[in-house]
């Protein structure tokens, strides 16, 4: 009878112990996956994401949606090239990229988009000085903006729709900040830079004579942000349960700024991890960077034929001007039925995500 005592003590004391350490157990049994983002409106949203406790960047540590698909999504902030470094090498299993920069590491890693997050409608533009009023009066003259970037991938989508020659608009490669302190400078040579924001709105704040003579307005949908998941990382136990978290968090942020009562504030948060731009700049940046907002949004994006026909002009663009070594492949659906694709536009996180949000 005493040692059938001791028994029954043993297990109601193990049993209270467990109800009272409870919330801890889903921090050390969670699996652990990391995020690597970099300052751009709807990549900073993640960032916010974790300022608003919506979800804890920090290892170990889980916020509301990360306890509910129990996994751990551990937050990585660098610039933007670290980031893809980071992706490409392997030491993220996800990162925020465009469409565009995610076909390269695609080849050495296969790759799924799974939660489109925003597209350039006037984020990026060609701005001019002088007596420029037409993209014809640019031939000839060195245009400024970095290389084999969305940029210059910008730059010759405008060309093609007037039907000119790329060959006969010369695109020098530099660095956006410079081009863009260039022109603020009124150093002679900057007539016409090619960039993003923040230098297209800090260019025109700057330099009142500056205007736009082109931007993404032109060429709809065509530069996309996202966050893109090695296969590798989603084939791990949890993965697809990560892919989940990640799109609900965004999604809950962004239910914040289509509040009218925590919208300015948040858009506030956004602009500090984005250049440290005030809530006048931000509410021009998020019109320039239109946010996919919504479940239906980012859903039209994986599953649109638009979209296939616009990766094959972004293919295209990147296999002729040697950013990509080939042509990778590019496939719409799940795993199963696009198995061979290096590069996959994936609806079934959002789809989850949507089911239990």
């Amino acid at each position: 009878m005493m040692k059938r005592g001791w028994l029954i003590k043993i297990l109601v004391g193990t049993v209270l112990f467990a109800r009272i350490h409870g919330a801890e157990a889903p921090a050390q049994t969670a699996p652990t996956f990391s995020l690597a983002w970099s300052e751009y409106p709807s990549w900073s949203a993640f960032g916010v994401a974790d300022q608003a406790k919506i979800i804890d960047g920090k290892k170990g540590e889980l916020g509301p949606v990360e306890e509910k698909w129990n996994v751990d999504i551990v937050l990585h902030q660098a610039d933007y090239d670290p980031c893809l470094v980071m992706y490409g090498s392997g030491q993220c299993d996800a990162v925020c990229i465009t469409n565009m920069d995610a076909l390269a590491p695609s080849l050495r890693r296969k790759s799924v988009a799974i939660l489109p997050t925003s597209t350039s409608e006037g984020a990026d533009a060609c701005i001019v000085v002088g007596d420029i009023t037409d993209i014809k009066q640019l031939k000839g003259k060195k245009v400024y903006g970095l290389a084999k970037t969305v940029s210059e991938y910008c730059f010759v989508r405008n060309l093609e729709l007037v039907g000119e020659k790329e060959a006969d608009y010369p695109f020098t490669n530099m660095d956006p900040a410079a081009a863009a302190m260039g022109m603020q400078l009124k150093q002679a040579k900057f007539e016409a830079i090619v960039v993003w924001n923040p230098f297209v709105l800090e260019t025109l704040n700057k330099r009142k004579d500056a205007r736009v003579l082109f931007d993404s307005t032109q060429i709809p949908g065509e530069i996309i942000d996202m966050v893109v998941v090695s296969q590798a990382s989603l084939d791990k136990p949890g993965g697809d349960r990560f892919a989940m978290a990640v799109c609900e968090a965004f999604y809950r942020l962004n239910e914040r700024i289509a509040d009218p009562q925590t919208r300015d504030k948040t858009l506030v948060a956004l602009g500090e991890k984005f250049s440290n731009l005030d809530l006048a700049s931000m509410r021009k940046v998020v019109k320039q960077t239109r946010f996919y907002a919504k479940p239906e949004e980012g859903l039209k994006v994986l599953t649109d034929k638009e979209t296939s026909r616009i990766m094959g002009r972004v293919i295209k663009f990147c296999v002729d001007h040697e950013i990509t070594a080939k042509a990778p492949i590019v496939g719409f659906g799940d795993k199963e039925s696009a198995s061979k694709a290096d590069f996959r536009f994936d609806p079934t996180f959002i789809r989850g995500a949507q089911a239990k949000m």
